[in-house]
């Protein structure tokens, strides 16, 4: 793999044992998938603070430094980390301080976020702590070389935003906060980047409930490759957008897509299909979604639920935007929750705090329901205690949670998951 002056000095230990260590992880990682070379980023999105007893133990041992080494590093050497080289933050983690007494999960670990919270901030790693970092001020450019974790965050950058990022791991960005360079493959190559398979949407695509199932109909199809949609699709929103590309990363391994006219690298479909200029490769023949694969993959969502009382709805996966917590509070004025359903809301906390301020927060709270920051019950693997049954508006957790907790899903308009909430009763049918 071809290295820069800048590269080999790094390497070498110029800049000090840990940027050696992280530069060796980059060379090795590089070259076992056949990079040429590596790019250069000034923007990572990862993940230092998320507790485990590995963590803890490590803690123990040799302090945050010895658990960045080890962990972000894959080093076990005896290394004193420096400040991130460039824009670093965090990505969500585990449940904070404002979920004690409510999620079910133990005081010691958040504290031990607490303590990286602390340790990592004083090395330049801004705590955003949420799934979807370009909703509270992380806006990559189009065409930046970036290195981010988080499945729905990843295919966001790349197909919203035109940024270019791999699904980068733990140690890859680690590594890269301290250099500032990731191996260049993948989704940073322009080649890469093009269409794989084009779907036509024949009935009309409106709404987070309807582009949701449609990115879980595209992931499903494409699994790891390029979907290029058109068709009935009315303009989407940042919510639309969001729980698109959550869902078609979660039912296959999307990591980019194109909705011609409306992201970035897709003028038309023949540029999606070719260099991003107007000119390109003929399309592909399109794959049909219409009303029978839009019922099916309703149902399929829906195949995890058998019982209609409803314990636990949870809303904000990936974290809610501002317009959810809005509407949310909208739908629960004057209203109380049903006495055996609880109902948490997920978000920034940076948008938590415009929540509160704005009245939505009390709005919510005064119906029963929770909103909680930081993390997630996937993350976290936690749930309300006794939770058999729940209910959710993402396409994303419909499909993970009930593999991770064990519980049945039913998955919904915001609405259905409201009146749940407030009748202990799932009455979600598809319109």
């Amino acid at each position: 793999m071809l290295l820069t002056d800048s590269d080999k000095a790094m390497l070498d230990g110029a800049e000090g044992p840990a940027t050696a260590a992280a530069m060796d992880l980059l060379v090795r990682y590089g070259r076992a998938l056949d990079a040429e070379r590596l790019c250069d980023v000034r923007n990572v999105a990862g993940t230092m603070t998320q507790p485990s007893p590995v963590k803890a133990r490590l803690v123990r041992e040799g302090g945050w430094d010895k658990a960045y080494a080890v962990i972000n590093l894959d080093s076990d050497e005896d290394l004193r980390i420096p400040a991130m080289r460039v824009p670093t933050c965090q990505l969500q983690q585990s449940f904070g301080p404002d979920s004690e007494g409510i999620a079910p999960y133990p005081k010691e670990m958040i504290e031990l976020q607490s303590d990286a919270e602390s340790f990592y901030g004083r090395k330049g790693v801004n705590i955003l702590a949420t799934c979807t970092p370009y909703q509270v001020g992380n806006i990559p450019v189009r065409g930046e070389h970036v290195a981010w974790m988080e499945s729905s965050a990843v295919v966001y950058a790349n197909s919203v935003l035109g940024a270019r990022t791999n699904c980068e791991g733990t140690a890859s960005t680690g590594a890269a906060s301290l250099t500032g360079r990731i191996p260049c493959w993948g989704n940073h190559h322009a080649a890469n980047r093009r269409g794989t398979h084009l779907i036509e949407a024949r009935t009309p695509v409106d709404g987070p409930l309807e582009w949701g199932m449609l990115g879980y109909f595209a992931g499903g199809l494409v699994q790891d490759e390029r979907p290029v949609v058109t068709g009935e699709l009315r303009q989407p929103d940042l919510l639309d957008l969001k729980h698109f590309g959550a869902a078609a990363a979660s039912s296959g391994g999307v990591e980019i897509y194109h909705l011609p006219g409306i992201t970035p690298e897709a003028p038309t479909t023949q540029a999606a299909f070719g260099n991003g200029t107007g000119a390109g490769a003929a399309p592909p023949e399109a794959v049909p979604y219409g009303e029978r694969e839009r019922r099916g993959v309703y149902e399929d969502l829906n195949s995890q639920g058998e019982r209609a009382d409803v314990d636990f709805v949870l809303l904000g996966c990936p974290h809610a935007s501002l317009d959810q917590v809005r509407e949310t509070a909208h739908l629960l004025e004057g209203r109380r929750l049903h006495s055996g359903t609880q109902l948490w809301l997920m978000v920034p906390r940076a948008l938590r705090t415009t929540a509160d301020r704005n009245g939505w927060t009390g709005t919510i709270e005064r119906a029963g329901a929770r909103v909680l920051t930081d993390s997630c019950p996937a993350m976290s693997r936690s749930a309300p205690p006794g939770t058999r049954v729940f209910a959710t508006d993402s396409a994303k957790q419909a499909h993970y949670l009930p593999a991770i907790l064990g519980i049945e899903a039913w998955f919904g308009t915001l609405q259905d998951c409201i009146s749940a909430a407030v009748t202990g009763r799932w009455k979600g049918e598809l319109r």
